[in-house]
């Protein structure tokens, strides 16, 4: 890539984000160098002028957009320049071209295809009658087409030879870039999606898509869960889905499409010889060609722009879920709830070590209820357990209540119970990595130690799973799989960075997310620390196998040594900023131990005074935070939702009740939430606040325990409407909010739900009969 290329984008990179060119090239080129975002965005605030860690996603997704962009830009040029066809015109546009749906518009005529009609009627020398007639009007169709009947040629007669001109101007037309952007806008403003049942599908697929048997919506205004709820219809083979423009035109009136195409071409009926044959050319161009390349291209984008949206919910979601409250150092009880099969139990230690496991069967059909109490009071005992950690599965309020009676009977044991989301708790239990780490443990039970543990520190137990099984996500099984991982390892990657790890316990799946480290790295480092006991220092990690400077450098701020050598080694500082920590001390004569975590001494001093040319103003502002409070954590303190004794099933709720829940997972339309009945309600976006609400994360976030008010309760359909606007009526919000949140519910949206079971009842979707019905939508 040339030098100008590559300005180019920068420079277009830094119009978007607006900021300075400079600070663009800085980040790309500590980009290109193999630094991580986390590390950019940490430690080279001077070097990138202060961009954040968000800035710096976006750049790094739009610099991997553009540089395709240039690629795609290069092989056109070639490919155009071997046939001896680029002319200085079309390298201009092509150079100009900003988008890769309008460089595919200008490659179109030129792209390598299978032989069209047009190019055998060009081979069968109909071109010169196909130009004759759409230069000069005035001559007669039949009169002209007579010269060129050939029956060797395979032109058997003047049908024949009109047909052949028609398909050589409709390739023509229909690869006219200009036009084809032209026509791409006007669908794109004006264009309807439509669905329909397909013929036979209502009774097999019963209520599942039942809102888009008859369909109606501007693709503009198509938001991301009912994109992709239409397109996984289609898929069923259980909806048609088209797009138009509404209408069922008069067969005497021009299609828009087709009038835009005469009007590009200067074709107008004047009643001249070929002004009708030349109408008909166009109206076939669109209806042939032109209509169906952009009808998918269109739908394609549709689908594309939904499936980013909900890429975007799915690692909002997760990033909530991960930087959510942990428990901290506690012994914990795990239980993984289940009925026929029992509840699995186990114990860990306060670092997540396992003490015991057990299997107790407290309901049907063993109900042994006073053993399971008596077997699990023995264990809290013998493991002084402080917290019962329950997974939100199939039997989870049965064991619940399991739970709440054995801190009745048993006070003295000063136990705690929380319920929380066990979503790919299964996914762990059947990995290689469980499987390595308890080889002798049956898969049943493994869970029940992830669900433990996941209570201590949702952040550490959660990078062992592949982050899209993790389950806060919208139709993910439906987006681009390869952008999903990307966008989800990016979250995680931010996550674990910010919150730092601790090179002395940190599991492999941990320290893998470290900037610059890998499974490899991490691997190495665990089994250093198991050769060579605990590391005393940072420095010490250098001695780890093929843990060199460049990935030192990366790694370092972000690794903790808790009771090391040195106590800065368990901030954020980073080492390579050690000697302004020096300087900082030498200036005001205390040890670092005098100085760590005390305020007053800290808030007099100016950062300015230890600025130098190497570490700016940001840095040493940083320096001074940490030094504060070390190694401070940025996720919230741990809470507990608290659910209603006698409410545990959809029939012991009514409408007007206020219950405690769980933000379990946020859409683009609302919020689901754990109310302790297996079945997470729905808050529509329109029920979250008093004010407009844009974006339902603008008010909560996965894992955030809120206060709601039931507005309808749908035995048949599994569906509960929500409010958090506890003002709300009941009976009235069942005509406004709730009807809202039934139509914009998003069944199958969440994909891996975990094992419980949660449905997320069907597709949304939104009457518009009113906005359509002068444009006789059926």
């Amino acid at each position: 890539m040339t030098d100008n290329v590559a300005l180019k984008i920068v420079q277009r990179i830094a119009t978007e984000l607006n900021v300075q060119p400079r600070q663009v090239a800085a980040a790309v080129q500590l980009l290109d160098e193999g630094s991580t975002v986390p590390f950019i965005a940490r430690y080279r605030k001077e070097v990138t002028g202060n961009l954040d860690d968000t800035q710096l996603r976006l750049l790094e997704e739009r610099l991997l957009y553009l540089r395709e962009l240039e690629d795609r830009r290069a092989a056109i040029l070639q490919s155009i320049d071997e046939q001896g066809k680029l002319t200085d015109e079309l390298r201009t546009a092509i150079l100009a071209a900003d988008a890769k749906q309008t460089l595919e518009d200008l490659y179109l005529p030129y792209k390598p295809k299978r032989r069209t009609r047009a190019q055998i009627a060009r081979e069968a020398g109909l071109q010169p009658l196909a130009d004759a007639l759409l230069a000069d009007p005035t001559r007669e169709p039949q009169v002209q087409a007579a010269r060129f009947v050939d029956a060797d040629k395979g032109i058997a007669n003047l049908k024949a030879a009109l047909d052949g001109a028609r398909d050589i101007l409709s390739e023509q037309f229909g690869e006219t870039a200009e036009l084809l952007g032209r026509l791409r806008d006007y669908l794109w403003n004006q264009g309807v999606v439509i669905s329909t049942v397909v013929e036979g599908k209502e009774k097999e697929e019963g209520e599942k898509f039942r809102d888009y048997y008859d369909y109606a919506e501007t693709i503009k205004t198509v938001p991301s869960h009912r994109a992709l709820a239409l397109f996984r219809g289609r898929n069923a083979g259980v909806l048609f889905v088209k797009l138009g423009l509404g209408e069922e035109l008069d067969a005497q009136v021009p299609h828009p499409g087709e009038a835009m195409i005469a009007r590009h071409f200067g074709i107008a009926n004047q009643g001249r010889p070929a002004d009708k044959w030349l109408g008909d050319v166009c109206r076939w161009c669109w209806r042939v060609k032109v209509q169906p390349h952009l009808e998918n291209d269109l739908l394609n984008q549709l689908r594309e722009r939904a499936e980013h949206e909900a890429i975007n919910v799915f690692a909002r979601n997760l990033k909530d879920l991960l930087l959510a409250a942990p428990a901290g150092p506690r012994a914990v009880i795990g239980l993984d709830p289940g009925l026929r099969t029992g509840v699995k139990v186990a114990v860990v230690d306060r670092t997540g070590k396992l003490l015991a496991t057990d299997t107790i069967y407290p309901h049907e059909p063993r109900r042994d209820w006073d053993g399971s109490l008596a077997r699990l009071a023995r264990l809290a005992q013998a493991t002084q357990a402080e917290l019962i950690s329950i997974g939100n599965g199939t039997a989870s309020r049965e064991t619940d209540k399991l739970a709440s009676e054995l801190i009745a009977r048993h006070p003295e044991l000063k136990l705690q119970k929380i319920v929380v989301s066990e979503a790919g708790a299964s996914v762990y239990s059947a990995s290689e990595l469980a499987a390595k780490e308890f080889p002798e443990l049956d898969v049943s039970l493994r869970g029940a130690v992830s669900i433990a543990r996941r209570l201590q520190d949702p952040l550490a137990e959660l990078v062992k799973i592949e982050p899209k099984a993790i389950g806060v996500g919208q139709y993910q099984h439906d987006v681009n799989q390869r952008e999903l991982a990307r966008t989800l390892d990016a979250v995680v990657e931010d996550c674990v960075n910010a919150v730092g790890v601790d090179a002395n316990t940190a599991s492999i799946a941990l320290l893998a997310r470290v900037s610059g480290l890998n499974a490899t790295l991490a691997r190495n480092i665990v089994d250093y620390r198991d050769t060579n006991g605990p590391f005393p220092s940072r420095e010490h990690l250098k001695k780890v196998p093929r843990l060199g400077d460049k990935t030192f450098e990366q790694a370092a701020g972000f690794l903790r040594i808790n009771h090391g050598e040195n106590p800065l080694d368990r901030s954020a500082v980073h080492p390579e900023a050690y000697p302004v920590v020096e300087r900082i001390l030498a200036k005001i004569n205390k040890s670092v131990s005098d100085v760590m975590g005390n305020r007053d001494v800290l808030s007099k001093l100016s950062a300015a005074e230890f600025v130098d040319e190497r570490f700016g103003l940001p840095t040493v502002r940083d320096i001074l935070g940490e030094l504060e409070k070390p190694g401070r954590d940025p996720r919230p303190e741990f809470k507990t939702a608290t659910f209603r004794e006698g409410v545990e099933t959809l029939a012991d709720l009514s409408p007007g009740m206020i219950l405690e829940g769980v933000v379990t997972n946020v859409a683009a339309f609302g919020a689901f939430i754990d109310i302790g009945v297996h079945q997470d309600g729905l808050v529509h976006v329109s029920a979250m606040s008093t004010k407009f609400v844009k974006d339902p994360h603008e008010v909560v976030k996965a894992g955030q325990v809120v206060t709601v008010k039931v507005l309808e309760v749908d035995l048949k359909r599994q569906r509960i409407s929500l409010t958090m606007r506890l003002s709300d009526d009941a009976t009235a919000g069942g005509a406004g909010a709730g009807s809202a949140a039934a139509r914009d519910r998003d069944t199958g949206g969440r994909g891996g739900q975990g094992r419980g079971g949660r449905s997320r009842e069907t597709e949304p979707q939104g009457a518009m009969a009113a906005a359509f019905a002068k444009l006789k939508l059926r």
